[in-house]
């Protein structure tokens, strides 16, 4: 069973937007804290956002002040907003729960370039 479904990556020049999303099942997103991941090639997994049900909301320092999660809880479905993109910003994006469920879904890959 499908349970995390990411999409909307794709490739961008430096200075550019994405909008990702990611659709989870009911029982997943009625964990209380939901996050996007990111893991370039031979580098750990990375913590970039976080949102709980209410819509209490962090982020890792890289990406504050670009970067914007948000959820719609009707939906299932959270995204993540990305701005003034940077090559540093490459990565293989994925959806799950804080702590992480045992599976990941495949992700959506970003890739900025100038």
């Amino acid at each position: 069973q499908v349970q995390l479904v990411e999409s909307g990556g794709g490739l961008v020049q430096a200075g550019g937007s994405l909008r990702l999303s990611c659709a989870a099942s009911g029982s997943i997103f009625s964990i209380n804290t939901m996050a996007w991941y990111r893991q370039a090639p031979a580098k750990q997994r990375e913590l970039v956002a976080t949102i709980t049900i209410a819509g209490t909301t962090n982020y890792a320092n890289s990406v504050k002040g670009r970067f914007t999660i948000s959820r719609d809880n009707a939906k299932n479905t959270m995204y993540l907003q990305m701005n003034s993109l940077l090559p540093e910003d490459t990565a293989r994006y994925y959806c799950n729960t804080v702590p992480m469920y045992t599976f990941w879904g495949q992700g959506t890959q970003v890739t900025v370039s100038s």
